[in-house]
């Protein structure tokens, strides 16, 4: 066993370190109780295992600078955060020592131990945000450098009402923003209607992706503008002068359950100042100036996506 010294204190009990080419430590193991005094607080690197739902013991890890970038906590311990008191499980900072992002919870996902077993343990938070004060169970929050808000992850089946460019809206699993603190992107809870270059659309994303809220299927500009967008209900109809026209549709595909049903794959649509472009492809894009555009509600026999097969 190791001792070692760090900008936070001595940390005690090290098994495990890498270090950097000017050999200041990269990232250690701990297998003993110790205490590091940081601008948020002393704080506990994990060291044991309380339970099944905590993952490994995790390496604490640090910048060539000396300063910390990854801390995992023993337990649950309470953060003053830019946007209010939150708890964490484990805390990444940026090389000058401010908040990265914050995690309430770390647990290690298995076929013992699902995110519904981590939601049940999940608190509530309550959060200053640039969109208004909000209340709801968060995956984890994630800041800018000089410490304004950049995003928000929500747990599934949590959802929060925001002021946004296009008025008060529900919004699930995420919201990000500008530095400035104009939204960036989130996600709808349900299908809203949304004015575009091209015409009213149906913003709505029946399978947003990734687990995390930094990118979201309704996007704006930092004027407030939109910027792109995800719709299931509607297609859109170019037509491009002496070419004729070309159809742009949300796909269709099986359910994941394998079964007789059928689920829509959302169309993509974004806009430049002067483009409307489709499914994020430069080959279908298209001059707003010089191009019709007709939207309608498109026709699929499909329904919302399964994805429990059990009943």
């Amino acid at each position: 066993m190791n001792s070692i010294s760090t900008l936070y204190g001595e940390l005690n009990g090290v098994e495990f370190r890498q270090l950097f080419s000017n050999k200041k430590i990269d990232g250690c193991l701990v297998s003993e109780k110790n205490v590091l005094t940081t601008p948020y607080g002393s704080l506990v690197p994990i060291y044991e295992t309380e339970d099944m739902g905590r993952r490994s013991i995790k390496p604490v890890y640090f910048y060539k600078n000396g300063a910390l970038k990854s801390l995992p906590l023993q337990s649950q311990t309470v953060l003053d955060t830019p946007a209010g008191k939150v708890p964490a499980e484990l805390v990444t900072f940026y090389r000058d020592g401010n908040l990265k992002r914050v995690f309430p919870l770390d647990g290690s996902l298995s076929g013992f131990w699902s995110w519904k077993n981590e939601f049940a343990l999940s608190e509530e938070v309550e959060l200053d945000t640039p969109a208004g004060r909000i209340r709801a169970k968060i995956i984890g929050i994630q800041f800018y450098e000089n410490g304004a808000l950049k995003s928000l992850t929500f747990w599934p089946g949590q959802s929060v009402t925001i002021n946004t460019p296009i008025g008060e809206t529900n919004v699930r699993k995420g919201i990000a923003f500008y530095e400035s603190g104009a939204i960036r992107s989130f996600e709808p809870l349900c299908k809203t209607g949304i004015e575009t270059p091209v015409g009213l659309i149906s913003a709505y994303d029946n399978e947003p992706n990734g687990i995390h809220g930094d990118i979201n299927s309704l996007q704006f500009t930092r004027d407030g503008a939109i910027e792109a967008l995800s719709t299931v209900e509607h297609e859109v109809e170019v037509s491009i002068p002496g070419k004729g026209v070309k159809l742009f549709k949300p796909g269709v595909k099986k359910n994941v359950c394998g079964d007789e049903r059928k689920v829509s794959v959302p169309l993509k649509v974004r806009f430049t100042r002067e483009t409307v472009i489709f499914h994020d492809n430069q080959d279908y894009s298209f001059e707003l100036k010089n191009c019709g555009f007709s939207v309608r509600k498109t026709v699929n026999a499909t329904e919302e996506p399964a994805y429990s097969c059990a009943g």
